[in-house]
């Protein structure tokens, strides 16, 4: 059943996870708007596939359809992200820090942000969740379990307005994985690349405890 108020889901960004993410919710009854960088027209076999609850549109639309909206694009392109239509509303950021793709971003590499703190920086009026950045995107359909399976993978959900994690945690539980609530984006440094959390398949105490012993060192 659709978590409350959720009906839409917009995704920018059509790559492995945006794609992952898209089947997921249409599975799960929500209709999708998904955009890429390349034009709706690009999705069209991707939409043939996901069926009539999903529409291929610009980004702009993608946000301004979602009632909650995804983010999965490369780091350098954060700054295209439309600002305007995503006010007010909880947007799910994906993103990963890749040196060799994003180019040397210094307030990561001085540690004075995180991947999701620099896209709460370009929205300010929205309510930024990071989630689905340390599972390969192959696993978010074949990992996934319903809630109460022994064992089940958890993945770490942060954020600074907690009404919003709570709904992203609901929507991640009715996707398939437990969740553990990390608290503010200024910790979600502690699930990104090369942290003992990243990509691990650990259920929920373990990815406590995985979370809890990452160390951040500043690269320059």
């Amino acid at each position: 059943m659709p978590v409350s108020n959720i009906s839409t889901i917009g995704l920018i960004g059509a790559g492995h996870i945006g794609s992952q993410l898209a089947r997921l919710a249409v599975q799960h009854g929500y209709k999708v708007v998904i955009s890429n960088s390349r034009g709706p027209e690009t999705l069209s076999g991707l939409i043939a596939e996901l069926g009539d609850g999903a529409t291929a549109a610009t980004a702009e639309d993608a946000a301004k359809a979602g009632d909650i909206v995804v983010v999965t694009v490369p780091l350098k392109n954060v700054p295209d992200v439309p600002v305007a239509p995503l006010a007010g509303k909880t947007v799910i950021d994906t993103n990963n820090y890749y040196p060799e793709r994003d180019g040397r971003i210094a307030g990561l590499d001085s540690a004075e942000t995180t991947t999701a703190g620099l896209l709460q920086s370009h929205l300010p009026d929205s309510k930024v969740v990071k989630v689905f950045n340390h599972i390969f995107a192959a696993d978010l359909t074949t990992a996934n379990q319903p809630s109460g399976t022994p064992g089940r993978r958890a993945l770490a959900v942060y954020g600074d307005d907690a009404d919003a994690r709570a709904t992203v945690s609901a929507l991640v539980d009715e996707f398939g994985f437990d969740t553990v609530d990390g608290g503010p984006l200024a910790e979600s440094w502690r699930s990104e690349r090369d942290q003992p959390a990243y990509v691990k398949p650990f259920d929920k105490d373990q990815l406590t405890a995985a979370l809890a012993q990452g160390k951040r060192d500043i690269n320059g």
